[in-house]
């Protein structure tokens, strides 16, 4: 009797704005990735993108105030996010080059970048709100939400 070699499993690698996607389409509550083609590198994309205490209110219309703390039981990094319309929450962090994902007990939120071959970057941002109901309330938000990619691409040909 002959060994069956080890069996080849089908591997998905993606790169993080597939995966941001991935996140949104399987997170649960209401969730909506935008995403564009910026002209800048990805290096002074993201150094914009993962100064999150500096930018992130900068950008993102609701968001007042970024406070890092220190990192949690989970390695992650965590964060108090006081918003505009009195949102206070605070938010575990995975942060790493193109990566950014964030989350609370009800909100959703992220942000991943990709070098283009053009030497341009495709960046995304992923918004959600994180409970039952959510789905019908989204589209309510949205005109108070404004349009994040454009104040980042704003910020990114200011700096």
């Amino acid at each position: 009797m002959t060994e069956n070699p080890t069996p080849q499993w089908p591997v998905a690698d993606f790169d993080p704005v597939r995966r941001l996607h991935v996140i949104a389409a399987t997170a649960p509550g209401a969730a909506r990735v935008g995403e564009t083609v910026l002209d800048a590198p990805f290096e002074q994309v993201w150094s914009i993108a993962q100064d999150l205490e500096r930018t992130m209110p900068l950008w993102i219309p609701d968001v007042h105030t970024v406070r890092l703390t220190t990192a949690g039981p989970t390695g992650f990094l965590r964060a108090r996010i006081h918003g505009h319309s009195r949102l206070r929450a605070s938010f575990d962090i995975d942060l790493a080059p193109g990566w950014c994902l964030m989350q609370s007990r009800l909100v959703l939120g992220g942000m991943a970048a990709r070098p283009e071959t053009d030497g341009t970057t495709r960046f995304a941002f992923l918004g959600g709100l994180r409970f039952r109901g959510a789905r019908l309330l989204a589209p309510a938000l949205r005109p108070f939400t404004g349009d994040p990619l454009a104040r980042f691409a704003a910020l990114l040909e200011e700096g």
